[in-house]
């Protein structure tokens, strides 16, 4: 029973997959293929990958089908979603970036977990600090980098152009007050397999 649920769900996913992109803009708005900005070269590139991805998921986690929801636009991966814990999330960025042809990954996955304001306040505060302390440090590409805490923890995901780059970011994060650990996702730009236009 289990089995048939799943291969269901796949054939609907195989289905809406291929009307999904020439039907719907980025938001779910309807748009027609004729207004699509990006070339069909494009469009079809952005399918692949995104198929390419949720099987990859799928081959992780089942429950990624469900609870995880992915979205390319011109080598752009958007993910949306609930997991369990940090490490899930962390998971599932790695996975988007190993993609073939990735130019950036936006990941707004949110953690599961029974809300504690004094905890959310924090962890909110830690990551305000962080973004502050980029922004303000001229050696920081800031906009490269996505910052999320968790319980005293920071995740950093992001692109630093150089090794230095890298460092100084993890440690600017573990100079922030009340810190405990930070696991940092972080890529070197001449390690990404950048897609040529």
């Amino acid at each position: 029973m289990k089995n048939r649920t799943i291969l269901i769900s796949l054939i609907c996913l195989f289905l809406t997959g291929c009307v999904g992109l020439s039907s719907k803009g980025v938001f779910g708005t309807g748009v027609s293929v004729a207004f699509d900005p990006r070339s069909l070269g494009t469009q079809i590139d952005d399918s692949v990958m995104q198929k390419n991805l949720t099987g990859r998921l799928l081959l992780t986690n089942k429950s990624y089908l469900i609870s995880v929801k992915t979205k390319v636009l011109d080598g752009r991966i958007f993910l949306t979603g609930k997991v369990d814990d940090p490490e899930e999330k962390l998971q599932i960025t790695k996975l988007a970036w190993e993609t073939k042809g990735v130019r950036s990954v936006r990941n707004d996955i949110k953690i599961k977990e029974d809300f504690n304001f004094k905890q959310s306040a924090k962890d909110l505060l830690i990551t305000s600090q962080l973004r502050s302390a980029l922004i303000f440090n001229k050696k920081i590409n800031s906009t490269n980098y996505q910052i999320d805490t968790y319980k005293k923890k920071i995740f950093i995901y992001g692109i630093a152009l150089t090794n230095e780059e890298k460092k100084e970011v993890i440690n600017e994060a573990k100079e922030i007050l009340d810190v405990e650990d930070v696991i940092a996702s972080i890529v070197l730009v001449e390690d990404l397999r950048i897609q040529k236009n």
